[in-house]
């Protein structure tokens, strides 16, 4: 065998892989098959993994460049369709299909997988109402995680202004579409939680289609949101739109601009709240007040009455009272004494000897002073005093008779 025709290995593959790149056939490809053995290289973002069908399999690379602009990750056992061209890798000598673009091959593989990934993080207790946090209700700041070209910063940057300008917006900045996006993502979730550097986080991107949504269906970000100690408003989306961090979420909002409302509170509402308020404190107070004063001028009645001034003043008046109900008794008292003894004076006056003697009557008595009923109780030769009605006698019995 001549020497000249002896090729070395990487003459071999290098003739093979000429002929295969000049071959406009196999540059511009569509595949379809089933996803297997998939990995991520960690540190070039280069995808690696095999496509096959029943019979046979082809191993397929994806650059991290064209991998950046995938909408969605994809996972074992997932059917699609690679867009790519066939090369042979020099070194080892195999060919192999060289990934531009990765779609899924229907909608159902994409929800398929991802009720799988649901399913497992439900069963791990991800989805509990339990482990949700509660919104602070004034943030001092507000974090924001999405990208620096969507309308969605704008809106919620401009809706935190008008609401409540006293919190501090803190952006991070990130990819919402492509392979590095959930990465992207989930590291600044991470890293606000490190650095505590807000109060409330809102993670999410305005509308889009299922696959460019399809980022926030990935498991890390789901892990880095039910991790967070900072609470996460997600915001991906309308609000018929559903990802898999609304369920991990401590709060979900149809929009990013309906995230930023509910992140703060509305200053024009909470001014109108403490004005009611101010007034219905007004209102009690005034309230209270009436009522003490009413109560004190209670107490000062009552006080006012056991003072003893007043009460000696009591004392007085009714002594007064007491004296002209006395003098009243005693004068009722002494006119009916009096009108007895006028009565009594008159009989006695009826029965007076003095009315006989002004009838011409005459009352007789001895020298003693006694008075005469009967002739036996003087003889003839005594003296005696006769009492006539104005004046006396002095007489000498000359002679008796009796009758």
């Amino acid at each position: 065998m001549a020497q000249e025709y002896v090729l070395s290995v990487s003459q071999l593959n290098f003739y093979i892989k000429s002929i295969i790149d000049a071959d406009r056939k196999l540059y511009d490809l569509y595949v379809s098959g089933e996803i297997s053995n998939f990995t991520r290289h960690f540190r070039t973002g280069h995808l690696y993994f095999t496509l096959k069908d029943k019979s046979s399999a082809i191993k397929v690379v994806m650059f991290s460049k064209a991998a950046d602009r995938l909408r969605f990750t994809p996972e074992d056992g997932m059917q699609v369709i690679v867009r790519g061209r066939v090369s042979v890798f020099e070194r080892d000598g195999t060919y192999q299909l060289y990934a531009e673009s990765i779609e899924a091959q229907s909608v159902g593989e994409l929800a398929a997988a991802l009720e799988r990934l649901k399913q497992k993080l439900k069963s791990e207790g991800l989805f509990d109402e339990s482990r949700k946090q509660p919104i602070p209700r004034f943030p001092k700041r507000v974090g924001v995680v999405t990208s620096a070209s969507s309308a969605a910063i704008q809106d919620i940057l401009s809706i935190l202004e008008r609401r409540w300008p006293l919190s501090e917006v803190v952006f991070c900045p990130v990819s919402v579409e492509g392979l590095k996006a959930a990465e992207e993502i989930s590291n600044a979730i991470k890293e606000f939680n490190d650095k505590k550097a807000a109060d409330v986080l809102i993670v999410g991107r305005g509308g889009g289609s299922v696959e460019e949504l399809w980022t926030f269906n990935d498991e890390r970000i789901a892990r880095a949101v039910a991790a967070s100690r900072i609470p996460v408003i997600s915001a991906v989306g309308h609000e018929s739109d559903y990802t898999l961090i609304d369920f991990v979420a401590d709060l979900r909002a149809p929009t990013p601009s309906a995230a930023a409302e509910l992140a703060v509170p509305e200053r024009a509402e909470l001014l109108h709240r403490i004005r009611l308020l101010e007034q219905r404190l007004k209102n009690s107070v005034d309230e209270i007040i009436n009522t003490k004063t009413y109560r004190l001028r209670l107490l000062e009645n009552k006080l006012s009455s056991r003072e003893p001034t007043a009460m000696i003043e009591n004392r007085i008046q009714l002594i007064d009272n007491l004296i002209q109900r006395l003098n009243k008794t005693a004068d009722i008292y002494l006119s009916n004494k009096q009108n007895r003894l006028i009565k009594n004076i008159s009989m006695l006056d009826a029965l007076s000897p003095l009315k006989n003697l002004q009838r011409g009557y005459a009352i007789a008595k001895s020298e003693k002073g006694k008075i005469i009923k009967s002739v036996s109780a003087v003889k003839v030769g005594d003296k005696i005093d006769v009492n006539l009605t104005d004046g006396a006698l002095k007489c000498n019995i000359l002679e008796m008779k009796e009758l």
